[in-house]
């Protein structure tokens, strides 16, 4: 059931933005009729696993012959968005991800069993596709799903645990398999769709596409805008897309992709305990005069296909190339990037045994290739007026190379076996063009070969037991290797690879037509992990540096369910437990505060940002055909702040409960959808993310009650 929002974009009381709502979809019920042959939810969905097919594993196989614990995002979780802006809506019901919206906008800090939870921006650890278009540069950074238009997806695949001999170091934490909508097989369609409500929010979509001949093509189109829940939390975005697959015969398929995203953010930054019991909407001291702030524009053009070589062979393939002009407004400087990053891939595929044999191959073979060139300078930030003096000016190279073997051996009807291997190097070159008062050029160079191998049984066609053991590395990223705390400019020199080993065992059943679930247990073990600092240079004394530090047990369980007591009724949960603990030989100082204030991580402590307990449920009810109703509910224990694990620092757990309503009609032949959903309706106060940073201002306030309503049209 495709649901969507607007309404009103003036910055009414929550409460009369519903009634608002409320009135309207009441009354356009009851003088319209529902839109016919509206399938149930149980009709569209058959939970059978040969029909999940899943491809971020780079083998299109079967959801019961992944020996990885994954999750599906489908059409009925993504089309049922409230806003359609950022990562954070679409996730909640995966267990083992932490998403936080940092300001309420589309900037997100998102992390798989922990792989992440320290970088200040962007997205590390997690391989992330979008259409088979890598957003992660050749260092694994990830700087934002700036290029993702949620309104748009078909569906998400995640891929959880270290997958680096998949993908190389972007992969160490799991993947993130992000595919957009197809046009329906008629000559053209089209829909647009208009979202509003509270904090200013609005975000206007269109597309359209169709299918002749040999081409499905669609192309789409958004603009958003909102003011965001604290003060200077303002952002905008444009995103257009375009895809077209092209089939001329049936062994060879290409498709063209081409992607602009322009995206502004204002920086609120943290708070302390203090200024958030004062005032929660308040923003840092700094940000308002130094107006701290992020602009990113992308344009990425980009090619997928396949090609079937034999019955039995294949090669996959892809080309990519992303401009970007970044500029970055800090309280100390402004930072300008010009960033060029071509790259592509290539893999190819044999197949022997028949389907009835009682041994089955499946055997790959891939290079990928990326480079990068960044242009970069920085100047004073004289409140908000750019100065004069240049602060740094220098040129990045980077390139990465990876290659990669995979097998997958099935034995019998019941028995499976998938491996990996992979090596990878990366290479980051700096030269320095300002040399004054020393040269700070230089290289950086980084490999590591991993592994990984997993295997599934299944003593029933509805039953798979999964288990696997697996490496991750993680190399230094753009972001950690540009900050250097020894000069403005040059490399951080002091920075090694992370690296991290773990097993999971799992379940995954299918009980009848009404019940699903999946249960993973997992042990994990880091070294040479990624920490955040401070220097007392007074010139760069509110920058963040990255230090290897300490290193790391993570034990946990996920758990997902999802019941269909009947066609009208869908209830779905996820449970994730983590248990992630410094595994230390000596305290390390957290070098973040007050130097007269001596914290320390210790054995034993808790990570960071990781909650022991995550819980998210969804509950849909459809009362007669086209209306329906829904209710969910996201919980999460408390979290500490830095690895010193202060309890007068901790952020308190929350519960937020959000509903919605959903009404499909039928309008002069078209079909509308109207809703109106509500998140947080109880108004609760709470903290939706925490960072370590100086004087204990890192507390990102959460939303209090919003309101949001709209309507999409269908041609």
């Amino acid at each position: 059931m495709k649901s969507i929002a607007l309404l009103s974009t003036k910055p009414v009381p929550a409460m009369k933005n519903l009634r608002i709502c409320c009135d309207l979809l009441l009354f356009i019920m009851f003088f319209s009729q529902p839109a016919a042959s509206q399938p149930s939810r149980k009709d569209t969905l058959e939970f059978k696993y040969p029909v999940v097919i899943v491809t971020g594993s780079r083998m299109a196989l079967p959801l019961k012959e992944i020996p990885f614990s994954t999750s599906i995002v489908g059409p009925e979780v993504v089309q049922t968005l409230s806003r359609a802006v950022a990562m954070d809506e679409l996730l909640k019901l995966v267990p083992g991800v932490k998403v936080d919206n940092q300001a309420n906008g589309s900037r997100v800090h998102l992390s798989i069993r922990g792989q992440g939870i320290l970088t200040e921006r962007g997205i590390r650890g997690i391989k992330i596709l979008l259409d088979g278009i890598p957003l992660n540069d050749p260092t694994g950074f990830a700087p934002d799903f700036f290029d993702v238009d949620h309104s748009a997806l078909e569906r998400i695949e995640v891929l959880r645990g270290p997958a680096a001999s998949i993908y190389g170091g972007s992969a160490s934490g799991g993947i993130i398999n992000i595919a957009t909508q197809n046009s329906p097989n008629v000559p053209l369609f089209g829909e647009a769709a208009f979202t509003g409500g509270s904090n200013g929010f609005w975000k206007a979509f269109g597309q359209f596409g169709g299918s002749a001949r040999m081409i499905n093509y669609r192309v789409s189109l958004s603009r958003t805008m909102g003011d965001g829940y604290r003060e200077h939390t303002h952002f905008w975005s444009t995103i257009a897309y375009g895809k077209a697959t092209w089939t001329p015969t049936p062994s060879f398929q290409l498709t063209p992709i081409f992607t602009r995203s322009e995206t502004f953010h204002e920086n609120p930054e943290g708070i302390n305990l203090d200024q958030y019991r004062q005032n929660a909407r308040q923003a840092n001291p700094d940000a308002i005069p130094f107006n701290e702030y992020l602009s990113t524009n992308r344009t990425t053009f980009g090619t997928t296909g396949s090609l079937k070589i034999r019955d039995n062979q294949s090669l996959d393939f892809g080309a990519y190339v992303k401009g970007a002009l970044f500029v970055e407004a800090n309280i100390r400087t402004f930072n300008h990037r010009t960033i060029t990053t071509p790259g592509g891939s290539l893999q190819y595929a044999m197949r022997s045994g028949e389907s009835e044999a009682h041994l089955r191959n499946t055997i790959s073979v891939g290079v990928d290739v990326q480079w990068q060139s960044i242009d970069e300078h920085r100047v004073d930030n004289l409140h908000a007026v750019e100065g004069d003096t240049i602060r740094s000016k220098e040129e990045i190279k980077q390139s990465g190379v990876g290659l990669f073997i995979l097998e997958k051996l099935d034995i019998g009807k019941n028995w499976g076996v998938m491996a990996c291997l992979r090596y990878d190097k990366i290479h980051n070159e700096l030269q320095d063009l300002l040399k004054s008062p020393i040269d700070l050029s230089g290289n950086a160079d980084f490999s590591k070969t991993t592994a990984r191998i997993g295997f599934t049984y299944s003593p029933q066609p509805d039953i798979t037991m999964f288990a696997g053991w697996g490496q991750g590395f993680m190399p230094p990223a753009t972001e950690e290797l540009a900050q250097n705390p020894d000069h403005f400019g040059g490399f951080n020199t002091h920075l090694a690879s992370a690296t991290s080993e773990g097993f999971e065992v799992g379940v995954r059943h299918i009980m009848g037509s009404s019940l699903r679930y999946e249960f993973t247990g997992f042990s994990l073990v880091t070294a040479n992990d990624f920490d955040r600092y401070r220097i007392t240079d007074p010139l760069r004394n509110q920058e963040t540096f990255y230090r290897n530090s300490a290193s790391s047990r993570r034990s946990g369980a996920e758990v997902y369910m999802e019941f269909l007591p009947d066609p009208s009724f869908d209830i779905q949960a996820a449970y994730t437990f983590s248990a992630f603990q410094y595994t230390n030989a000596k305290p390390i100082q957290v070098v973040m505060d007050d130097p007269a204030i001596q914290k320390f991580v210790k054995d034993r402590n808790w990570l960071p940002n990781s909650p022991k307990h995550q819980f998210s449920f969804d509950a849909r009810y459809t009362l007669w055909p086209g209306f329906s109703v829904g209710v969910s509910a996201e919980a999460i224990s408390k979290t500490y702040i830095d690895g010193a694990n202060i309890e007068t620092e901790v952020a308190d757990g929350y519960a937020l409960l959000h509903a919605r309503l959903s009404y499909d009609v039928s309008i002069a032949g078209h079909q509308v959808v109207l809703s109106v959903q509500a998140r947080n309706i109880a108004d609760k106060e709470y903290i939706a993310f925490t960072e370590p940073d100086p004087g204990g201002n890192a507390y990102q306030p959460g939303a209090l009650r919003e309101v949001f309503g709209g309507m999409k049209i269908h041609f």
